[in-house]
């Protein structure tokens, strides 16, 4: 065991704890996993796309050097080049096998595009219901209270790149400025 597994087993054990003492929170939580994986549907289905219209290309490129070389055979039969006939008819055989395998991917991305597109519905709605649940629970707490050790939880991270100066830092420094020549002068006072 690692240090940084035993401090990451540590601050999974905390979060557990402060979530099953505010469980409005929780909801919150699964709220924000849901909306994540959601997110990861949607990218996923844009990468599915892609490679599915990538593909259908791909079927129309060879199927048109499919026909190119299927001329190019019946044109070489026409003229008596047997020299010619059978290594564009072997070409036109693996031309064949490369639309057939092409096929088969498509067919591949066309079911995980299917899957991706009931998975990604099913986060939304178990979204939405999530959500339905948190307002119920945000009506039921009648009394808004600031209740402290919550109160971070719904504020984003305090970002240092969009203020040059922390307003709670500074508060801080300030009144341990306080503290310390308030101590200076008692020390010199007697």
């Amino acid at each position: 065991m690692s240090l940084f597994d035993d401090f990451s087993r540590f601050l999974e054990t905390r979060l557990d704890e402060f979530l099953r003492a505010n469980p409005h929170l929780e909801l919150q939580a699964i709220e924000e996993q849901l909306r994540g994986q959601e997110e990861d549907a949607i990218a996923l289905l844009i990468d599915l796309k892609r490679r599915e219209k990538q593909l259908e290309e791909s079927i129309l490129s060879t199927a048109q050097e499919i026909q190119s070389w299927h001329q190019r055979i019946e044109k070489a039969k026409a003229a008596n080049r047997l020299d010619l006939v059978e290594p564009a008819q072997a070409r036109e055989a693996a031309l064949l096998r490369q639309g057939n395998h092409l096929w088969g991917q498509t067919k591949g991305v066309k079911s995980r595009i299917e899957q991706t597109t009931a998975l990604r519905k099913k986060l939304h709605d178990r979204r939405q219901e999530v959500k339905t649940k948190i307002a119920q629970a945000q009506a039921t707490r009648s009394t808004p209270k600031m209740d402290w050790s919550t109160t971070g939880w719904n504020q984003s991270p305090y970002d240092l790149h969009s203020q040059t100066v922390d307003p709670l830092d500074e508060t801080f420094k300030r009144w341990e400025a306080e503290e310390e020549l308030a101590d200076l002068k008692r020390k010199m006072g007697s």
